[in-house]
This record gives C-alpha cells, sequence and structure tokens, in this order.
C-alpha cells in the first residue's frame, strides 16, 4: 500500500516513457467523478510523425484527439481526473493502479506486453486473421468476427501456463472456437468448454470441434448455465447473455472461485422492469432513460457484488460503440480481499432494487 501521490508519479513517469504501448484509465476514486468514464492513451505513427493517440469516452460518444509526444501538461490534465484505476502496458511489462480509501495498491507483471501497432494510416491489425480458415468452419459475419476480436484483446497478459476456460452460454461458440485458437496460439496448454442451454448446438459445436481436430481440447455441455457439471475452471468468459443470465454467469463464476471473469453484458430488462414499478423520477420517467439508467445501475451493482466477493473489478468498453451498443465489459481478477461496501447497500435501498446477482449470490453463501 503506498500513497495515491506516488503511485500517479510512477504512472506519469510510464506514460512519459518512449516504450508506452497502451494506457487505460477507468471508473473513480472516492473523492470524485472523471469527466469522462474511460480514456486510453497509445503512441501511433501518422503522415506527420508520431503521436500520442487519446481516446475519451462520456458515455455517449468517443472523442478522438492526437497529442506531440512528451506533452506532460496533457498527462498531468488527465491525471488529475479522479479515476479509480490505471492499467499501463509498456514494452517491459504491465502496471496496475487502483486506488482504495487508504491510498493505492500497485500490480507489477514482469511479462513484456505484446507491442500494438502505432501506424494509424493504415488498416488495423487483429489478433486473428480475418482470413483465418478458423472462419471458414465456425461462420460468423464480420460484425461478429470483430467482438470476439475485440473481447480476446481484453484476455489478461500474465495466463499460467496451463489453464481451464468456461464459456456461459456460449451460442455458435464462436468466442469459444476463437479464444481457443488464440491461447494455444500463445504455447498455453488450454482446454475451453462452451455451456449452452440448447441440445442442438451442443450438437453443433462438437461436430465443428471434430472437424477442426480439437474435440479433445474444446468441449460443449447442454446445460442450465446454474446445473453444468464441469471442471473447475481458472476463467469464465460471457459474451453478451442476454438480461439476467449475465448475472447466472457471474454467480457461477463466483461459486466456482474461478480466478479471471471477463463477461460482456447485453440488455438489462432485470432493473428496469423494478425501477418502471416505482415512482418515476427525472432518471426514469422516460422509457429511453429508464433504459439507459438501467444498464449503468445493473453493472455498477454487479462490480460492487464481486468485490465484496473478494475481486478487483474493472468496467471497461472492449469494443467501440458504432460496432455494438453492447460495448461495456466486466473484468474481474479474484484477489481474496472482501468487505461489505455500504455504499452499495444505500444505492439498492435508494432505488429499491435487488438485481439478479444479489439473490443468486445470497442462495449460495
Amino acid at each position: 500500500m503506498g500513497s495515491l501521490e506516488q503511485a500517479l508519479d510512477e504512472v506519469r513517469e510510464l506514460l512519459l516513457s518512449p516504450g508506452l504501448i497502451r494506457a487505460v484509465a477507468s471508473g473513480q476514486r472516492r473523492d470524485g467523478t472523471p469527466a469522462v468514464r474511460t480514456a486510453t492513451l497509445r503512441p501511433i505513427e501518422v503522415k506527420a510523425g508520431q503521436r500520442w493517440q487519446l481516446v475519451t469516452d462520456d458515455g455517449q460518444r468517443p472523442t478522438t484527439v492526437n497529442l506531440r509526444p512528451g506533452d506532460r501538461a496533457e498527462i498531468d490534465k488527465l491525471l488529475a481526473e479522479p479515476f479509480g484505476s490505471w492499467v499501463v502496458e509498456t514494452s517491459h511489462g504491465t502496471v496496475r493502479l487502483q486506488t482504495t480509501k487508504k491510498g493505492a495498491v500497485m500490480h507489477r507483471s514482469g511479462q513484456v506486453a505484446a507491442a500494438q501497432p502505432t501506424t494509424h494510416d493504415r488498416a488495423k491489425e487483429h489478433l486473428l486473421d480475418p482470413g483465418d480458415p478458423l472462419f471458414d468452419v465456425i461462420g460468423g459475419n464480420a460484425a461478429k468476427r470483430r467482438q470476439v476480436d475485440a473481447f480476446l484483446r481484453q484476455l489478461p497478459a500474465d495466463l499460467p501456463p496451463t489453464l481451464h476456460v468456461v464459456d456461459l452460454g456460449c451460442g455458435n461458440a464462436y468466442l469459444t472456437f476463437a479464444a481457443y485458437r488464440y491461447l494455444s496460439s500463445k504455447g498455453i496448454d488450454v482446454r475451453l468448454t462452451g455451456i449452452d442451454l440448447r441440445e442442438d448446438q451442443r450438437a453443433r459445436n462438437t461436430e465443428v470441434a471434430q472437424r477442426l481436430g480439437w474435440a479433445d481440447r474444446v468441449r460443449f455441455v447442454a446445460a442450465s448455465i446454474a446445473d453444468a457439471e464441469v471442471d473447475r475452471p481458472d476463467m469464465v468468459l460471457a459474451l453478451h447473455a442476454c438480461d439476467t443470465a449475465t448475472d447466472d454467469a457471474l454467480a457461477r463464476a463466483v461459486q466456482w472461485q474461478a480466478r479471471w471473469i471477463l463477461a460482456a453484458p447485453c440488455c438489462h430488462k432485470d432493473v428496469s422492469r423494478q425501477l418502471r414499478r416505482h415512482q418515476a423520477s427525472l432518471l426514469t420517467e422516460h422509457g429511453i432513460l429508464r433504459e439507459r439508467f438501467a444498464d449503468v445501475l445493473t453493472d455498477a451493482v454487479r462490480g460492487a457484488l464481486l468485490r465484496e466477493e473478494g475481486y478487483a473489478v474493472e468496467v471497461v468498453e472492449f469494443i467501440d460503440s458504432a460496432h455494438t451498443p453492447r460495448n461495456a465489459l466486466i473484468r474481474a481478477v479474484q484477489t481474496g480481499q472482501s468487505s461489505p461496501d455500504p455504499e452499495l447497500s444505500r444505492l439498492l435501498q435508494e432505488w429499491q432494487v435487488k438485481p439478479a446477482l444479489a439473490t443468486l449470490l445470497e442462495a449460495q453463501r
């Protein structure tokens, strides 16, 4: 545990370092709310030379500006915002800053992060080439491939050599197969298990795994998320599990004590319905505003509940909203340090809601 000022000084030096690959700021501290929800900084190459690309998102739309390298004034302005966390990837490793009531916690990984392309005037690189023969077998349109590729970019860099991953609500298993291709290409001895309620999906996905020659490493189970019988996973994935299916996925991940959880929620009808039953306020009297507020409230509560279960949590944008409006990602890593959050209790009481995840976690205790 160190002082916040010291931690931010270290982040400042990393942001000004020539070895910077990418930095992402998100969340908020207890002493304030940042002017934007997220800020991403990375070096790029344009015709005029090297620049720092700063992308900020206020929850409505992203804004992009290019800064001159070494612009300390802009960096200081960014660090002055009360973000709750920073993740800074450099050529020497990754540093994560998580603020607490007592100061700051720094997590360091010595593994060298993979350099991202800096050329801004050419097509984006992909983790998985869109022309990979894999896609000839598994299918999926261009939009789905972009979502899967963006999701895979959120996987932690410091993974163990052996890994069991479970994809909950896997559907056609685009993410399941792509995750196996990507993780195995990094030399990881990985097993993937996809879970979906429908037997026809299990049969279809199993046949695809056999065609790819992966049936011994990628398997599928037809069962509900709550009832599926699989070995305890190290990591749980869920991409656009609808409404409370995301809560089912998060609750099962906690029950398994999975070390990593990555879930991109879909619709948030559960809390929206609960808000509709109560007296309208400026935030809920109009349907479109109620839906958007329900999105924010639901994922804020999900994050707080996971923290109470011993996880460090970030809620980030994993893909541009132009590709899908459901572009938030809950990213959690187990720390084993949990404590009740009185602010969460006050929030639920104020809005008279009880999200499904709260009920599910109570039943597991």
